[in-house]
């Protein structure tokens, strides 16, 4: 331990202020505010605010919020747009064809939201109850005990330059400890992976699968705009062997969200989810929708397909996982909102009660019991088929789904999952894509969009990509699968350069990331390491 860092101790801390750290925060402060007892809890959160790097969909279940606050609508949460009109359409090339919206779609009782801005309003509640957030605070390393439990986090020294020299603006890491400490890093949470490996929590489970999505917010005229309509599409642009689909949400003021998933799974090296997401718009049903209208903001974000099969153990001595880090998406709905604030919920109580004991134990497996009680496990449970079988391309997939969706789950099998960096093939597997050139209009490149993210690092810093073995780079990336890092990184992060001497090298714009970990996740040789930056970087996002 470094003698330069100065400590603080609460009985729980939470690392990231996400939907599900926030409202692990909020029951636990709740049940001690309760109880009439002097509890702490402090929650680090890497992004410059509360809501700067949290992007999802969102059309919203309300089910875990009611359960936390369920005087939400007096207290002014930002849920203000019902679902009025839900469709589901197939794309070609030219066409969109109407068909039955699944059941696990229908979206009555729902809302169309920003959720960066519902973290945003949690984050209120949460300080109003005397959780201490601290944003632009990264969380860079797991604290132990000498009986090898998580007795805390430290947060990323600043001030460290490219030539990892101290710099005048040093400021050492501050250490974080605590009785418990839940991990709400998100989907592919940097030190969640570390957990993973030191406490074997991934033994006896399938590997987590993901997807990307590429999201922009447009303003279009109000005539072509009807708040509370919410339309999925399947089809066109991706191809039938490629897992993936399309949102779009008509937002308040005249705004509409439009979302492209493409499963992480894809097997074409060519394959460009950003280029898919552009080529997507010019489809006339929605080329029509953007025309005379402007966009305004642009991001991505990965998130966990896996499911319940994919679920780690989720406590270890000193700690929890809770949300995305978990993996709790429930794939059908498209919906993770509502399982990681349940999650949170479900860590709290289960932490609470074992601190409040005479002797409370270091690993809170109460918390597991709550998990499989409760409606995250059943719902999970019932769709753990549904992504897996589309592994097989999209008309087997649709089958699997429907047959699984008729029989509520309940078929005597359970599809195993390949890791995502495994599936991809030789460059000489399929021919290049050539996708349009963008015509700043309806479509853009990576750089005008990451533009509209508010991206920023601190310039002078320590490479938060980092290369296990840098040949791998040409050897392995470069000469195998033609760079595949430049088509599946929606920032422009990577380029090759110096191919025109004969002498290709990889060079890495970390300044670009948007910290979506789709390089960590895609790799095809896992040679790419995400670490956190200083505290503060990455994307900025106003309304994701």
């Amino acid at each position: 331990m470094s003698t330069e860092r100065e400590s603080m101790e609460y009985d729980v801390v939470v690392v990231g202020a996400g939907l599900a750290g926030l409202s692990a925060a909020i029951r636990f402060k709740q049940m001690a505010v309760a109880a009439g007892k002097e509890l702490s809890v402090c929650i680090l959160e890497k992004g410059s605010e509360v809501g700067a790097h949290i992007l999802s969909g969102a059309c919203f279940e309300p089910t875990a919020l009611t359960e936390l606050f369920p005087d939400w609508k007096e207290k002014g949460a930002p849920l203000n747009v019902p679902v009025i009109d839900d469709n589901f359409l197939f794309f070609t090339e030219k066409r969109a064809i109407k068909m039955p919206t699944p059941p696990q779609m229908h979206n009555e009782g729902n809302y169309i939201i920003s959720m960066a801005n519902l973290c945003r309003w949690l984050g209120e509640q949460a300080e109003a109850l005397g959780v201490e957030i601290y944003p632009g605070f990264a969380a860079a390393e797991i604290l132990y005990d000498a009986d090898g439990s998580v007795r805390g986090v430290a947060t990323g020294d600043m001030g460290i330059g490219k030539d990892g020299q101290k710099t005048a603006n040093y400021q050492p890491g501050m250490e974080l400890l605590a009785k418990q400490t839940v991990f709400s890093e998100g989907c592919r949470g940097s030190l969640t992976q570390e957990l993973f490996e030191r406490y074997d929590l991934r033994k006896g489970v399938e590997p987590q699968t993901y997807g990307v999505g590429i999201k922009e917010i447009w303003e279009v005229e109000p005539s072509k705009h009807k708040a509370g309509k919410l339309t999925h599409t399947i089809g066109w642009p991706l191809d039938t062997e490629t897992y993936g689909g399309s949102a779009l949400y008509h937002m308040e003021n005249n705004q509409i969200a439009i979302m492209v998933v493409v499963g992480l799974d894809h097997k074409n090296p060519w394959l460009s989810p950003f280029d898919e997401f552009q080529r997507f718009k010019t489809h006339p049903a929605i080329r029509s929708l953007l025309e005379g209208g402007r966009r305004l903001a642009y991001g991505a974000r990965t998130l966990s397909e896996g499911g319940y099969q994919a679920i780690p153990k989720v406590t270890f001595p000193g700690g929890v996982l809770v949300g995305d880090t978990a993996g709790f998406l429930d794939v059908p709905k498209i919906k993770g909102g509502h399982t990681a604030m349940k999650s949170g919920i479900l860590a709290a109580e289960a932490i609470f009660e074992n601190l409040t004991q005479e002797n409370p134990a270091k690993e809170v497996t109460a918390y597991t019991d709550k998990l499989k009680a409760s409606w995250i496990w059943k719902d999970l449970y019932k769709a753990r088929n549904i992504r897996p079988g589309f592994h097989w391309g999209i008309w087997l997939g649709l089958v699997i789904a429907g047959l699984e969706t008729a029989l509520f789950g309940r078929t005597p099998w359970t599809f195993r999952i390949h890791p995502d960096h495994e599936e991809l093939k030789d460059k000489n597997a399929y021919p290049k894509i050539d996708y349009p050139k963008p015509d700043g209009v309806i479509t853009f490149d990576r750089l005008s969009s990451i533009f509209l993210a508010s991206v920023n690092h601190e310039e002078n810093q320590r490479c938060h990509l980092r290369l296990r073995d840098e040949a791998k780079a040409i050897e392995v990336n470069y000469k195998q699968y033609a760079s595949p890092e430049t088509r599946y990184c929606p920032a422009g992060v990577y380029e090759i350069l110096g191919e025109e001497e004969g002498k290709p090298r990889l060079q890495i714009n970390a300044q670009n990331c948007l910290h979506c970990k789709t390089c960590d996740i895609k790799d095809p040789t896992q040679n790419i390491q995400w670490t956190v930056p200083e505290g503060g970087g990455g994307p900025n996002y106003p309304n994701m």
